[in-house]
């Protein structure tokens, strides 16, 4: 890495900054690490994270001149410090997803325009290289046409982060950003990454449980992609919080077989057509860590910085998971196909 970077900001402290602290003393043990948050560090947080400071306020923040910011405080309130940095010309990386409504987020991609910085979204799951894998089979054409794609998540919400009250944590509030599908959007966004842009959705949203949160733990998706070649692929989305045997798949059902995107196992399988089980077609290291596609994500991200170009994950993209997300609330409100913008 060049000499630019000296100085990263991080906002908020909670598990992800916590995790995205880690992951750039790790990489970078050179660079300086703020955070910002509404209360001091602790000694503990300090010594074992190796920061250079904690502040409370945006302005001593700036101050202390961070050329990138690593946003990982509640959605609901990305929006409104990323402008503040980004009107001072520092470089952003937003924890997905890029807020919890989509008002604001256009207004906040044209002043990184203006200003020519970078923003990036954490889809941080772009970089595991099972979903890569999977991703590269699809574009060689693995199961020739595509019928149908199915894709499902699940984890039992209390047993998420068992170090910690659900009822506390951001998932679990509106106020926040909470609920399943702002929490689980990586679902929404690798689907289009690999299957193409959502042209219209079907869903019903509830909330199924007697789990003490005031958002959705159940969503019930159908995504229809733009017709190509006569063909009008759909997608169906099963997300959850209620899933007590925790999952994370995706199928791609076609002419040649079936390929299987395992994310619990990190795996990719394949039936094929004719055959009478599943073959391994690919299997992550078994040393790959948890860490692993953080530190990806941080390096693509300041490279991106560096070489002054565009992310490869664009504060676009992570509107465009938002407004799907606005469109699938929509949907079951009303009962309705809402068409994409």
């Amino acid at each position: 890495m060049k000499n630019f970077i000296k100085t990263v900001l991080i906002v908020g402290l909670g598990s992800i900054g916590k995790r995205h602290a880690k992951v750039v003393r790790s990489i970078f043990p050179d660079i300086d690490i703020i955070v910002l948050r509404h209360k001091q560090c602790n000694g503990n947080d300090i010594k074992e994270l190796g920061l250079y400071k904690c502040v409370t306020s945006a302005s001593e923040a700036i101050e202390l001149n961070p050329q990138v910011a690593i946003i990982s405080n509640p959605a609901s309130k990305h929006i409104e410090i990323a402008r503040i940095l980004a009107n001072k010309g520092i470089n952003l990386l937003i924890e997905k997803p890029i807020s919890n409504l989509s008002k604001g987020v256009q207004e906040l991609i044209d002043v990184c325009y203006q200003n020519k910085l970078t923003l990036m979204t954490g889809y941080n799951l772009r970089f595991l290289p099972s979903l890569i894998e999977f991703k590269k089979q699809i574009d060689g054409g693995k199961v020739g046409k595509i019928y149908s794609v199915r894709a499902e998540i699940g984890q039992y919400l209390p047993s998420w982060r068992p170090e910690s009250d659900y009822r506390y944590g951001v998932s679990a509030q509106q106020k926040l950003g909470g609920g399943v599908l702002l929490e689980l959007s990586h679902e929404i966004d690798y689907i289009s990454w690999i299957f193409g842009k959502i042209d219209w959705v079907k869903s019903h949203v509830s909330k199924q449980s007697d789990l003490e949160i005031d958002v959705e733990d159940s969503a019930q998706v159908i995504l229809g992609f733009k017709e190509i070649n006569g063909l009008a692929l759909t997608a169906s989305l099963n997300i959850d919080f209620i899933r007590h045997d925790t999952t994370r798949k995706c199928f791609a059902v076609g002419e040649m077989g079936t390929l299987l995107w395992d994310g619990i196992k990190r795996q990719v399988k394949f039936f094929e057509k004719d055959d009478t089980q599943w073959k391994v077609l690919f299997s992550s290291k078994e040393n790959e860590n948890r860490d692993f596609t953080y530190a990806e994500e941080v390096k693509s991200f300041f490279s991106s910085v560096e070489a002054s170009t565009i992310s490869s994950i664009s504060g676009e993209e992570g509107l465009q998971v938002v407004n799907i997300i606005e469109d699938i609330k929509e949907s079951s409100r009303n009962n309705c196909t809402v068409f994409c913008q």
